[in-house]
């Protein structure tokens, strides 16, 4: 599976961005598609998930001001991501769990200035 993440750039606080993560394959096949996010002197953590099907969870700090979602019919999940702060300045990355094994993408960098 490869992963392509796009979608990243600079916005001001309170902006929003949509990320993209293009499946290699058909994602109806993927147990779990996430979106993480590292940023610089931090752990890579969970952002947002979604199941094949379709059930969502996200970090508790994202609920209510992120959406994932993902389109089968074009092998790709997105990141709608609303009201954004500094803090949600990172890379971020998707990722596929197939259940036998995890696929990274390369990752998108989203800065919020203030």
């Amino acid at each position: 599976v490869q992963l392509q993440a796009s979608g990243g750039g600079l916005v001001q606080a309170g902006g929003s961005l949509r990320l993209s993560c293009a499946s290699s394959v058909n994602i109806a096949r993927i147990n779990v598609m996430s979106w993480y996010r590292q940023a610089p002197g931090n752990q890579r953590e969970l952002v947002a998930s979604i199941t094949n099907t379709g059930t969502t969870n996200y970090a508790d700090a994202m609920e209510g001001r992120f959406a994932i979602s993902r389109d089968i019919t074009k092998n790709t999940m997105y990141l709608q991501m609303n009201s954004l702060k500094p803090e949600d300045t990172a890379v971020y990355y998707c990722n596929a769990d197939t259940v036998l094994y995890i696929f990274w993408g390369q990752g998108t960098e989203v800065t919020v200035s203030s």
